[in-house]
């Protein structure tokens, strides 16, 4: 089970860089645990720390002001490369629920919906009015609600962004593809009785 998807708001953390792949984003020595806890300290390892372990302070997931926020807004096409789930696993481990982009990798956007990280699409002029606003004032607040399938910024545009409906409702009852068929189980044993052999 994971934890339900509930609608929040959230300070944001902007990252403009574009095609960033999941190799920036977990780096492959990391890739021995199979675990998903202490994953936080892996994301974006070489951009945050230098070659002695210390955080750079000019990178922005170092800046205290981002301490506690739940939402990434990333350039284009984040998430690109090899398959590895660790990269959204890191990224939930430090705390984001949702990652704002106008593309992400196939299997990345998917290994992220598998693991309680919702990838929002938008277009690219919603994506530069994002970026805008958290320019001009970085303390700016939005607000991810997955059942309306809306991002909302402080003036109260409603931005829709796409999602599946079994995406939508695994997210929303926070269950992963086990737990959707564990609550069929009753459906599924009527549905193999009622079979010819």
């Amino acid at each position: 089970m994971m934890e339900p998807f509930s609608k929040f708001t959230s300070r944001v953390v902007p990252l403009a860089n574009e095609n960033v792949d999941t190799d920036q984003i977990t780096p492959a020595r990391f890739l021995k645990t199979t675990t998903k806890e202490g994953m936080a300290k892996a994301l974006f390892y070489d951009w945050r720390y230098d070659e002695r372990g210390n955080p750079k302070p000019d990178f922005i997931l170092n800046k205290p002001e981002v301490k506690g926020a739940r939402i990434l807004l990333a350039g284009n096409n984040f998430g690109c490369g090899s398959s590895r789930e660790h990269a959204p696993w890191a990224l939930s481990d430090f705390g984001f629920r949702a990652v704002v982009s106008t593309s992400f990798a196939d299997i990345f956007r998917n290994n992220c919906l598998k693991n309680a990280l919702l990838p929002i699409v938008v277009d690219k002029i919603a994506h530069g009015k994002l970026f805008e606003l958290c320019t001009a004032n970085p303390k700016v607040e939005l607000t991810v609600d997955l059942e309306s399938q809306t991002l909302m910024p402080p003036d109260g545009t409603r931005i829709k962004f796409p999602i599946d409906s079994y995406s939508q409702k695994c997210l929303l009852e926070g269950m992963d593809d086990l737990g959707y068929l564990l609550r069929r189980l009753q459906s599924i044993a009527a549905y193999e009785s009622s079979r010819p052999f």
